[in-house]
């Protein structure tokens, strides 16, 4: 019976470790990521092209929005380093920059629900950075007919900013709960030694 017990408990061994080591499946994904980061910074010296190339033709709606299109990329660059080296260090495996004099501060304890708010705040700022060219191309007289598509690019943002509000509440009252778990713990069992000696010095 035990010899049988001990071969169960080597496989479910075998097996945890296996389900443990599936996590390193994610690094070809994050590695695609850090390739598609390189062929987008080609993009980026592609619309910087642009910009030089058609300044002197340009009016101030053209430009705006050339610049516009080089914040776009910047942002969504943030959000693949974002999730390339967040979601690495939460769900792979731990970095250890600790102690690096370039770490970024938002590695600063960073977490699971910490990084859902990083990416909503992200795309909430994509989302108002392609609202801004919209609304410089709706000043175009060619563009003004097309309302409904404004109405409905409105109501995406602000679905991201709802979402970004309920994501960053909801991490704020679980953290708060658990904070608040901590700190009652040890005042109860405070509490309760307090009126056992309390007891004994009666009895006494």
């Amino acid at each position: 019976m035990e010899e049988r017990q001990s071969v169960f408990k080597k496989i479910e061994n075998s097996f945890e470790m296996f389900m443990f080591w599936s996590r390193w499946v994610q690094a070809p994904m994050y590695t695609g990521l850090i390739i598609g980061a390189f062929l987008y910074l080609y993009k980026f010296f592609q619309e910087l092209y642009h910009v030089f190339e058609f300044t002197t033709i340009w009016d101030d709606n053209q430009m705006m929005l050339g610049i516009l299109a080089l914040v776009d990329i910047s942002m969504v660059m943030n959000l693949v380093v974002m999730v390339t080296i967040g979601g690495y260090s939460i769900f792979t495996s731990k970095i250890d920059v600790e102690h690096h004099e370039d770490k970024p501060l938002w590695l600063e304890d960073l977490d699971a629900g910490q990084l859902k708010i990083k990416l909503s705040t992200s795309l909430a700022s994509i989302s108002g950075v392609q609202l801004l060219k919209t609304f410089i191309n709706y000043r175009e007289a060619e563009y003004k007919q097309d309302t409904e598509a404004v109405i409905i690019e409105i109501v995406i943002h602000m679905v991201f900013i709802t979402s970004a509000l309920l994501l960053s509440q909801t991490e704020k009252i679980t953290h708060s709960y658990k904070h608040g778990q901590h700190a009652v713990l040890p005042d109860e069992e405070g509490d309760g030694n307090e009126e056992e000696k309390s007891e004994e010095k009666k009895e006494s």
